[in-house]
Formats: structure tokens, sequence, C-alpha cells
């Protein structure tokens, strides 16, 4: 018989590990398969085309007339617009783009900036010979769709902001908070049991039909190109950090409807700066002085998927007028 000592610090391990398992084996996810990017399911047809630095950009292009574009948050993709797309096709021709490094968009490094997301959407409108487009942008996206009204204003024909980043300010410790806390290594190993409070904080009461947001994002886990989504999160964070637009606001002239939820848990962000999601709806409301606000009662940061109604009909009357 062999006589095998186990250290202190080895034990611990294998106890994490265990844990980890039973977990993982108790979990409603337990079973879920790896899944490869292009093995996603999305609710439209898939797109493709060749950007001019060599990314493949991934893009659903439904219905006709006026352009609305809908550029997706942090760590999302094209189908979180579903269920608008679906109803606002109707009326317009709606493109939802998968931006570099998600979704079912290739995944090469790059810096992360709202300008290099910006430059992108322009190329793609370029690309596709439209003139001018109505921008929709959630989160993440509502900031880029800021920075490209101020960059590429002749591009732009309105602005539409759902729970939009942009309007909170920062200082610069709370910068440096988000640089610190946002890795690489964090994002790679968020737990099944993180994955999905982080989904259903973005809601007031999670819809049925938003739970493929959270298995994607667990079996996705296991795709070759996993890591350089990663480290796509980890840029878009500092990309929003480092090129923020509060003071550019009054800049914007384009026609701007803004969509809040009053229970958004996101907006203004509760660790630095905890308060009411409508004031700072107020703020960027009032900077932006050709523009519309509109605060969804029980409702989260999710707006567009948890309240499609609301925001479709809101976006109809907005682009009729």
């Amino acid at each position: 018989m062999v006589n095998v000592l186990i250290r202190g610090d080895e034990m611990k391990k294998i106890l994490i590990s265990l844990i980890a398992l039973i977990i993982t084996a108790c979990s409603p996810y337990g079973n879920l398969t790896t899944m490869e990017y292009e093995e996603l399911k999305y609710p439209f047809e898939v797109k493709k085309i060749k950007l001019d630095d060599g990314r493949t950009l991934a893009f659903a292009d439904e219905g006709k007339g006026d352009v609305i574009v809908f550029i997706h948050g942090l760590g999302s993709y094209s189908p979180a617009w579903q269920k608008n797309i679906e109803k606002l096709k109707e009326k317009f021709r709606c493109i939802a783009v998968d931006l570099p490094g998600y979704g079912k968009s290739s995944k090469e490094i790059h810096s992360g900036k709202m300008e290099f997301y910006a430059d992108v959407v322009k190329e793609l409108l370029d690309k596709l010979n439209i003139e001018k487009a109505s921008i929709a942008g959630h989160s993440m996206g509502g900031q880029i769709g800021i920075v490209m009204a101020l960059k590429y204003p002749d591009k732009v024909k309105s602005l539409i902001l759902a729970a939009p980043a942009g309007f909170e300010s920062f200082t610069a410790g709370q910068k440096q908070w988000f640089r610190d806390v946002m890795t690489v290594e964090l994002v790679k190993l968020t737990n099944t049991q993180t994955i999905r409070a982080n989904v259903v904080s973005n809601f007031y009461n999670m819809p049925d039909d938003a739970e493929f947001m959270i298995t994607d994002r667990i079996a996705m886990r296991g795709a070759k190109d996993f890591e350089n989504y990663c480290y796509t999160v980890v840029r878009s964070v500092n990309g929003m950090v480092d090129q923020p637009v509060i003071d550019f606001l009054e800049k914007v002239k384009h026609p701007t409807l803004i969509l809040f939820g009053e229970n958004d848990n996101l907006i203004p962000n509760p660790f630095l700066n905890p308060g009411k999601t409508e004031d700072i709806a107020k703020i960027g409301a009032e900077k932006i002085t050709n523009s519309k606000l509109v605060m969804i009662p029980e409702c989260g940061h999710f707006l567009q998927f948890e309240k499609p109604e609301i925001f479709n009909q809101a976006v109809i009357d907005f682009l009729s007028k």
C-alpha cells in the first residue's frame, strides 16, 4: 500500500473542484454542450460582409423602407433586437449588426474604442450604399450611436437610444476602477450562476423567452474564439470609459428618442453612483436639445426585449413624424 500525503493547499483545490462539479451537475444548465459562434441560432437570416481591414461583419437585413441600424450592447449580439425587428420590419428596413468580436462576426482583437465601432457601422452603410440611417443603440450601442452622430453627422438621420451608456459621469478614480475590475480572466472564468445573475439583472421581470441569452453565453465558453470574445468585452468597457460623450451631448443636433426603464439596475452604476435612473435620463435629455424622453414603468435595462410593444410603438411614432 502506498501512502499519499496531500498538503492543505492541494486539498483545498481538490475540494473546490469537487464543489464546482457538484454545482454544475445540479445546475439546470449542466447538460449544455459547447457551441461555436457559427452554431448559435438566430431568428433571422445572417448576412456577412468583408470590411476593408479584413474582418468579417455579420448582420441581419430585414424589411424595406427607411433604414434603422440596430447596435447591441456590451457582451450581447444582434438577436437582442429580435422582438423589435419582427415588428418594425413591416415599416422599415432593419439592419442589426454583430459588432466585431461579438456574435457571428469575426473575432480578431481590436481597440474596443467607441470610435472604432462607429467607423465600422459607417463602413457597413457605405458598402450597402445607404446614404443615411436612423441609429438605434442599446446600452453601449447607444454610446456608439452618439459617437457616430458626432463624427458622421451626415450619415445619421436620427438617434434611438435605449438605456444608453454615456449619460453618466465618472471621476478619474471611478474610471480606473472599471479598468481594474474588468479583466479577461474575470470574463473568461465567469461561472454559470454569475452568468445567469448578470442576465437577470438586466430585467425588472425577466421574460421566459430571454433564457437563450443565458444558455448561449454558457455554451459559448468552449468556443475556439471565446478568449478573443473576452478581450473584446474588456476592451469595450475600456472604450466606453476612455471615450466619454457626456461633455459632447449638446453638439448632437439630430432628432433623438431616449428610452429608459424606470427600474434599470445598471444605470446609474449601483456601486459607484447609486441613485435614480430617471435622474440620469433627464441629464442626457436636457443636454440633447432635440430629444424626447420616454420612461417605461416596471421595466429594467433591457427595455427593448422586456417591453417590446412600448419600444416598438415609440419608435414608429418617432420616425413617422
